[in-house]
């Protein structure tokens, strides 16, 4: 079925997928910002297939905006307007990391995600 959905959104123009929007009021979300489903929303009844995809996705572990688009092949923008609609509408909750200032011993202070950005990168090598 989740192959069904992933064709479903692969057939949809994007600006149609978020009718119209380019911008939401999250929709700056940062791509490794996590989404976790929130209990009783996986089946995600009365919503498009794409909002769907992003349900069944997420369902059983965090997933990054950033995997989520490479999964439903669906542009990064796309997928960070479908993913503010459904925290608002309180389907998935989303994680980001607020920085906090780090001293590092140099100057300025990194922040606190950058650090573990770059942690994250060297660790999939």
């Amino acid at each position: 079925m989740s192959e069904h959905i992933e064709y479903e959104a692969r057939t949809v123009r994007p600006y149609a997928v978020t009718g119209g929007r380019v911008r939401s009021a999250r929709s700056d979300l940062p791509l490794e910002a996590l989404v976790e489903v929130m209990p009783g929303a996986v089946s995600g009844q009365g919503l498009p297939p794409e909002k769907r995809a992003i349900i069944q996705h997420a369902a059983h572990n965090y997933i990054s905006v950033a995997e989520l688009s490479a999964l439903l092949h669906l542009p990064l923008g796309v997928v960070r307007i479908l993913v503010s609609d459904l925290a608002d509408q309180q389907y998935v909750r989303v994680h980001t990391s607020q920085p906090v200032d780090v001293n590092t011993g140099e100057s300025p202070a990194l922040s606190l995600s950058v650090l573990e950005s770059v942690l994250n990168g060297i660790s999939a090598l």
